[in-house]
């Protein structure tokens, strides 16, 4: 791992797939993801702890929209006299300084949450927040994900139901337009990409755009293929943020530098189309997955793309299960 420890935790934000770290972190040495969570043996409890220290830095982008890096995924928040939207809740344990970030934006009660997807990273606030009034909204697959424990293959781990509370109750399907804070917030579905039940949201009159895990900013990203997700829906809903995007859109990826553009997520894309292409030819040839692993097909991309969570080796697998 080239970038030191500390750098890459405050940079990237901790997160579900941050297990690799965490495990790396409490028994000195880099694991796969299934070893650091049975090395680790508590994953869950480890996230919570980091999170309850780590600092929530806003970004203020334009027209009442910022982002709160610190808590699992990227938080975007729209500020207004309507109240406080969110999109994604965070991890728990960061919730004192959540609120103290919120805060900063105005005093405005938090009234709306938007799920971009069911996973830990981004839905374990969602209790706390609806407690607190916020009216959670999400795409129906997320919503069913979260009615029960989700096993999650890859990282040989089950999570657990969360209490009713955090579950969403306003449903979206292939889309949803809100009216809020003199915005108009576009929600939309793209298919499965990282999971089954991946929302986009649009804040059309600041032209920013949340992509949720679609866009992992400068570091491969996780498919999870146990709820849906797929290289190739990935790839998909890649190309149509694309299509509506423009040079003047702020995009706003799940993990990763939280402020990116269309240049950035086109990057994203192009990178994701070679390493598709690659891992197929040589799964078309017939060659088991080791070897395509040993052959590298993602090394052209490691340097930029492969320093963090998400190791080439890993990523290279994930994209196999999917040609």
């Amino acid at each position: 791992m080239s970038m030191p420890h500390h750098h890459v935790m405050s940079r990237r934000g901790f997160c579900t797939c941050c297990a690799v770290a965490a495990g790396a972190a409490a028994l000195g040495g880099w694991l796969t993801p299934a070893q650091a969570f049975v090395e680790a043996r508590d994953i869950v409890d480890l996230i919570r702890d980091d999170a309850a220290k780590r600092r929530i830095t806003v970004h203020s982008l334009r027209r009442g929209v910022s982002i709160l890096e610190g808590s699992g995924g990227n938080i975007a928040v729209l500020t207004g006299p309507d109240g406080k939207v969110f999109v994604d809740a965070g991890i728990t344990a960061s919730r004192p300084r959540i609120l103290e970030a919120a805060k900063g934006l105005g005093r405005q009660p938090i009234t709306h949450l938007i799920n971009t997807h069911w996973h830990f990273d981004h839905t374990d606030g969602n209790q706390w927040l609806n407690q607190d009034g916020a009216a959670i909204i999400a795409h129906e697959n997320t919503h069913r994900h979260l009615l029960s424990a989700q096993r999650v293959e890859d990282w040989d781990y089950t999570f657990p139901s969360p209490p009713l509370s955090a579950v969403p109750s306003e449903l979206v399907g292939a889309e949803k337009t809100l009216n809020l804070n003199g915005a108009t917030i576009a929600l939309r579905h793209p298919g499965p990409a990282h999971t089954d039940g991946d929302l986009t949201v649009t804040f059309g009159e600041a032209d920013v755009l949340h992509c949720g895990d679609i866009y992992w900013n400068g570091i491969y990203p996780f498919i999870d293929y146990s709820t849906g997700g797929s290289i190739d829906g990935t790839i998909k809903a890649a190309e149509g943020i694309l299509a509506v995007a423009t040079a003047k859109t702020i995009v706003i990826p799940g993990h990763g530098d939280p402020v990116s553009d269309r240049a950035g997520l086109a990057a994203y894309r192009d990178m994701l189309v070679d390493i598709r292409e690659n891992v197929a030819t040589l799964k078309r040839q017939g060659r088991p997955v080791d070897d395509i692993v040993a052959a590298k097909p993602t090394a052209a991309h490691d340097a930029k793309w492969g320093q963090f969570l998400i190791s080439p080796d890993f990523f290279t697998r994930l994209v196999y299960q999917g040609v």
